[in-house]
């Protein structure tokens, strides 16, 4: 592929971009993954993306019932798991990367540290963002009981709504409003034709982008999860929110293999990291919440982004509201955790990638937007371990 956007990051890399390390002089952390090629897909060939299966499943889709489309996904369902990389459900390549380059960091450090900007407000260790995809009426009928369920735990969530595919209750709109949510634009109908070609693009997103306008919303995910990393930056959108960190089950599988955010051209992007409940529920048929429980643990063990996204229409009986409820509540029970709407989250990335850690006289300081927000962080290695411990705090700290 040709004409794909650079990382966006004033000249430094996306690794270095996103550990935020103090300078040491005179050393070069090594590195031999090269980033963007993954968060970028650029490892995927034109037969891999399955684009021809692609086009002819959503020619036909509009008049295939909704049995047969599962039945069609769960068939197609060997073939997807053949792939091997990225790896599901944890792809582990990016999260190795980072953390060789904090053991190299740290162990050049004469005083067996390095200082670096906090990947979360306040030194916290993770990320939680929850989202919702509303499909059709039916989900957003169901989309107060999953605020519902989520405001028992002192969760908020977004959810993303498709312009021109069904009436749109205002009134539902406005209670989730009035709950604390977030509003986001769903492509515009929800018939895997807004990457079929350029001239179709173009003339969807100014409509997405009117709709935008008029519903104050600043958050963009392409219906399916289809993309296209050349185009993408043309979403005039604080952030997007269509690429996974791995799924080989979507109709466009692949991944960008990282649970933090990162830029395509000037666009943030929040990759949703935790496995789909269609997929898990609809598609493989598990009865509880084990791989949630596992992909959860172990991005917070990364200092990642746990960022999930539940379909209400999915959300139909009191059994999957249980499992929904069941996860919600092993959330709440981790420690370090920074719990965001994704627009928060976006605001805060951007103040973070514009901000530099200083060394002045004997501290380290950050200036720019994250300054009083982010902590200084020192990283150590012991017994082979990184450990963090935060060497200035913030004042004043930010709420949760």
């Amino acid at each position: 592929m040709t004409g794909l956007p650079t990382y966006n990051s004033g000249g430094v890399s996306a690794l270095f971009d996103l550990l935020k390390l103090a300078e040491i002089p005179g050393v070069n952390l090594p590195s031999s993954v090269n980033v963007e090629r993954f968060l970028f897909e650029r490892y995927l060939d034109q037969e891999s993306s399955g684009n021809w299966r692609l086009k002819a499943y959503y020619t036909l889709r509009p008049v295939i019932p909704r049995w047969v489309q599962l039945m069609l996904r769960r068939n197609y369902r060997a073939k997807q798991e053949a792939r091997t990389f990225p790896a599901w459900p944890i792809e582990p390549t990016i999260a190795n990367t980072v953390r060789e380059a904090l053991v190299a960091a740290a162990q050049s450090e004469r005083n067996g540290g390095v200082h670096r900007i906090s990947h979360w407000p306040e030194g916290k260790r993770f990320a939680f963002v929850i989202t919702h995809d509303v499909e059709w009426e039916e989900g957003l009928r169901i989309a107060s009981t999953l605020a519902e369920i989520e405001r028992r735990y002192g969760f908020v969530s977004s959810f993303n709504i498709v312009p021109e595919r069904y009436p749109i209750d205002w009134d539902v709109v406005d209670e989730l409003r009035g709950f604390g949510c977030e509003i986001g634009v769903h492509g515009l109908k929800h018939d895997g034709k807004l990457f079929q070609s350029r001239k179709v693009f173009r003339k969807r997103l100014e409509k997405i982008h009117e709709y935008a306008r008029k519903w104050g919303a600043v958050g963009f995910r392409s219906p399916a999860t289809l993309r296209n990393v050349e185009w993408m930056p043309e979403l005039q959108f604080e952030y997007d929110s269509s690429y996974f960190d791995t799924d080989p089950y979507e109709p466009q599988p692949g991944g960008c293999c990282t649970i933090w955010p990162f830029f395509i051209g000037d666009l943030l992007e929040l990759p949703m990291t935790m496995p789909q409940d269609h997929t898990l529920f609809e598609i493989l048929g598990h009865k509880d919440i084990k791989v949630w429980m596992k992909k959860s643990d172990w991005i917070a063990g990364q200092g990642g982004m746990v960022l999930i996204n539940v379909h209400p229409d999915y959300m139909n009986s009191s059994d999957r509201l249980g499992l929904y409820d069941e996860f919600l509540r092993y959330m709440k029970q981790k420690q370090g955790m920074w719990h965001a709407l994704p627009r928060d989250v976006a605001r805060w990335w951007k103040d973070r990638t514009k901000s530099t850690l200083v060394r002045k006289n004997d501290t380290f300081v950050i200036e720019g937007p994250a300054a009083g927000v982010a902590a200084v962080l020192k990283t150590k290695v012991e017994d082979g371990m990184l450990v963090d411990t935060i060497a200035s705090r913030v004042t004043p700290p930010i709420s949760q």
